[in-house]
């Protein structure tokens, strides 16, 4: 097993931006100790926290819309779309965690590692954008969230979504354990608010059960129910869901442990403990994103939001035409339910900054080797994504509040068109770089079964997002685009598979002849 050597220097501390070929996240790497010889769950306590940092990106406000218009639109027959791609996030972020903790590099410093120095460059920019096309719905979440509160005007709320550096400035200097926490609270805070409306809905789960099992109608291109089909409702769901970002955060939090990397006991209960970690945060992604869908079957009437952005939500947690019984009318006339459902886009909005932060660190010092403040470069990072979401704003402000509305919808789904394009660029990688006894060594490399598993979800989340692209392009055009608008868009969604496809055998390559490389220098 042959892992990156590390080189430290300190010389760099006076400059805003210098060279980094250090650990990944070295400022927090290893600094938290965990206990030996105590039982499983002290033991467990002491891993776990990472994986919070992971299930963020899996619950953020970027899942909300799809996955309530899936229940309005069809009922519970996307839930199982919801467990498959659970199940595919916990597989892929077990890989991710075993080869953080294995090789000690995250995903961007081992894809560099075995790669070119251009094609590096390449997937830091195509990373790059799919971080900020998810900052991009972080803005608007935090921004409509401010609005929806505390009638803060929506230019103003935007320009406020920027200081949320200082909470991180400020969240640095506590430890990481304590970031940790806050973002276990966070969760809690998201999961109380929907529990709490879903039980106030009094839903059928015997038929919530039911949606768990995939049948043929699940990915069918019929019926098509306010412009969507179960096809296309399902890979809305899958690619918010599963995203990029994750696998590289993952890879490199998991290294915050302090363990004996000599003694191979020491690394496998690593690998362990953290799996155990990560699965127990992604079943209560898991839930949260059920709980949104069963929101769109029973909380509302069938067919009453027809506005599924997130001020239409709001308004229809407390318009009682919309909502399904007496209970919640009630409840709703005191503005409780719109309230909470506030509080808990303000609460994701707050999360997906803080992970994306870090995601944005790992993978600039990784594939580039640049390093700078977080906070600068959360600062960069926001104010970058600020631009499109303050574009669209200030355009449609004298056009009316529909409009308004809408358009930031539209570049909030819009915005996640990227996250297709990045996703096979971590998902490949990953795979054949923990399948590989050379990296991972003899008992780290991945079993048959994961190997099975992995390739197959792998092969279709790629596929998945590669077939939907030509309707997500369409989608730039609005609901009335012409058949040249249709033809244009079409044009330019093959054009983009077509680069995807030919990066992606240039990185297969590159990965290939760098393991070819690892391997020939371990026989030496």
């Amino acid at each position: 097993m042959v892992t990156l050597s590390h080189n430290h220097n300190n010389s760099h501390k006076q400059s805003l931006l210098h060279h980094s070929n250090g650990l990944s996240l070295e400022e927090v790497n290893g600094s938290v100790t965990v206990p030996k010889g105590k039982g499983f769950w002290k033991t467990l306590f002491a891993y776990s926290g990472p994986g919070a940092l992971v299930a963020v990106g899996y619950m953020d406000p970027g899942n909300w819309s799809t996955s309530i218009t899936g229940g309005q639109n069809f009922q519970y027959l996307l839930m199982s779309v919801i467990l498959l791609s659970s199940l595919i996030a916990m597989l892929l972020q077990y890989m991710a965690a075993k080869l953080g903790i294995v090789t000690q590099m995250d995903l961007a410093q081992a894809i560099r590692a075995r790669t070119s120095k251009k094609l590096g460059i390449v997937l830091w920019i195509l990373t790059e954008l799919a971080i900020m096309a998810t900052d991009i719905a972080e803005v608007i979440g935090a921004a409509i969230a401010l609005y929806l509160l505390f009638n803060i005007p929506l230019v103003f709320a935007v320009f406020i979504t920027v200081f949320d550096v200082l909470l991180l400035l400020l969240l640095t200097k506590v430890g990481f354990r304590k970031i940790e926490a806050l973002v276990v609270c966070l969760i809690f805070v998201i999961l109380f608010v929907f529990v709490y409306q879903v039980a106030l809905s009094n839903p059928s789960w015997v038929e919530a059960f039911k949606g768990l099992i995939p049948t043929s109608k699940t990915f069918a291109t019929d019926p098509a129910i306010g412009g969507q089909t179960p096809l296309t409702g399902a890979l809305g769901i899958i690619g918010a869901t599963v995203m990029p970002h994750n696998l590289y955060l993952h890879s490199a939090v998991s290294q915050t442990r302090k363990i004996d990397h000599s003694d191979e006991a020491s690394v496998a209960e690593a690998v362990r403990f953290s799996t155990w970690d990560s699965n127990i945060q992604l079943t209560m992604a898991f839930f949260v994103n059920a709980l949104l869908l069963v929101m769109g079957v029973a909380v509302f009437k069938t067919g009453a939001v027809k506005d599924p952005s997130f001020f239409g939500l709001y308004q229809a947690l407390s318009d009682p035409s919309t909502l399904s019984n007496g209970f919640l009318i009630t409840v709703a006339k005191s503005g409780l339910l719109s309230t909470l459902f506030a509080i808990a886009l303000l609460a994701s909005g707050q999360n997906s900054t803080i992970t994306g932060t870090l995601t944005g660190q790992v993978i600039m010092e990784g594939f580039i080797h640049m390093r700078m403040p977080i906070w600068l470069r959360r600062l960069v990072t926001r104010l970058i994504s600020v631009v499109p979401v303050l574009i669209c704003v200030l355009i449609t402000s004298g056009k009316g509040t529909i409009e308004e509305h809408e358009a930031l919808n539209t570049l909030m789904n819009d915005s996640q068109v990227f996250l297709a394009f990045a996703l096979p660029f971590s998902m490949i990688p990953l795979l054949m770089m923990t399948d590989s006894q050379a990296e991972m060594g003899e008992k780290f490399k991945n079993t048959i079964l994961v190997k099975l598993f992995g390739w197959t979800s792998v092969i279709s989340l790629t596929s998945l997002d590669l077939i939907g692209l030509p309707g997500q392009i369409e989608g730039f055009f609005g609901d009335n685009a012409s058949s040249f608008d249709i033809l244009l868009a079409d044009s330019i969604a093959y054009v983009i598979i077509f680069l995807v496809l030919l990066l992606l055998a240039w990185t297969i390559f590159d990965l290939y002849k760098g393991n070819k490389r690892v391997a020939a220098l371990e026989n030496e």
